[in-house]
């Protein structure tokens, strides 16, 4: 019973449109939207970033920023409110977007696109891009984090623990700061078992392997729980009232790689979609905060009041 309420809240959320307020760009910030972080795309419109800078500050720290969409329908562009916000607070934030897999369980016309782990790979390609134009842009390449939420989240993880993607640029892990992901899954074995023994079985084939491949070797090689040995960087977990149990599974095998250098927030008020609005587009919001105070709190002096 409880594998069926599980899969059934994952079904909503997956299908939660990610729908911005559609705010114009607000004053103090510097946009520049739409950048190309790779030579040769492959899919032109997908494997760009956007970049909010605020005025005023000298060498802000940047958060790279992967936005959820079930590594299917990805949007950097409605994540620009958060990005305005963060920028706001002194925080420079790179939107990253990616290729994305097929997702017919959710529209007929996503019958093409990529596995893993050709989204991690524009990841890394997007902070090797970022690293090299630190000084055309005024960021801190000292001050970098890392975050995601819902399959960003298990994106940002899984670069900071699996040194490969990074490596294969020339980078180490080492870069960043902090790891910020909220309202992921982290178990990919876990998360394609959910599906499978559920009352929608054939999700575990039309989503999970549809991102991720048919081999349970390869679930294996795109779960952060599966590297946890090599994490060194200060993690901020937060997790909304539905996606519990898979925080809690990556927290349990956090503490037993003897990993304690995490702060984790159990949301149980707000739902998936609530969640991330309330900390992209509300004007207050104390968990946009919390993000803002474990930034300012790993950074190496930003001279930024906290």
């Amino acid at each position: 019973m409880k594998q069926v309420l599980i899969l059934g809240v994952v079904l909503q959320l997956l299908s939660i449109p990610y729908v911005s307020c559609q705010t114009s760009p607000s004053s103090g910030l510097r946009e520049i939207p739409d950048l190309l972080y790779v030579q040769n795309p492959e899919v032109d419109s997908l494997q760009r970033l956007n970049l909010v800078l605020p005025d005023g500050v000298d060498q802000p720290p940047l958060l790279i920023w992967i936005g959820g969409g079930a590594w299917s329908y990805v949007d950097r562009k409605v994540e620009m409110d958060f990005a305005r916000q963060m920028a706001h607070a002194g925080i420079a934030m790179a939107s990253v977007g990616h290729r994305l897999s097929p997702a017919i369980w959710r529209d007929s016309s996503l019958n093409t696109g990529i596995q893993h782990p050709k989204h991690i790979e524009d990841i890394a390609a997007a902070v090797k891009w970022l690293l090299d134009h630190a000084s055309s842009y005024g960021y801190d390449p000292d001050n970098i984090f890392i975050g995601g939420f819902s399959s960003g989240a298990q994106l940002a993880t899984l670069l900071c623990v699996d040194g490969q993607y990074l490596a294969a640029h020339g980078l180490s892990t080492d870069l960043f700061q902090g790891i910020i992901p909220i309202s992921g899954t982290y178990d990919i074995v876990n998360y394609h078992e959910i599906f499978l023994n559920s009352e929608r079985p054939e999700m575990a084939q039309l989503h999970v392997e549809a991102v991720f491949g048919e081999a349970e070797s390869d679930w294996i090689e795109a779960s952060p729980t599966s590297f946890l040995d090599s994490l060194h960087t200060p993690m901020l977990l937060m997790v909304d009232r539905y996606l519990t149990n898979y925080t809690r599974l990556f927290e349990e095998k956090l503490l037993e790689a003897d990993f304690h250098d995490f702060q984790v927030l159990y949301i149980h008020d707000l739902s998936h979609g609530q969640l991330w609005r309330d900390f992209s587009h509300n004007e207050q919001s104390i968990y946009r905060q919390l993000l803002i105070d474990f930034i300012l709190a790993h950074s190496q002096d930003t001279g930024i009041d906290p």
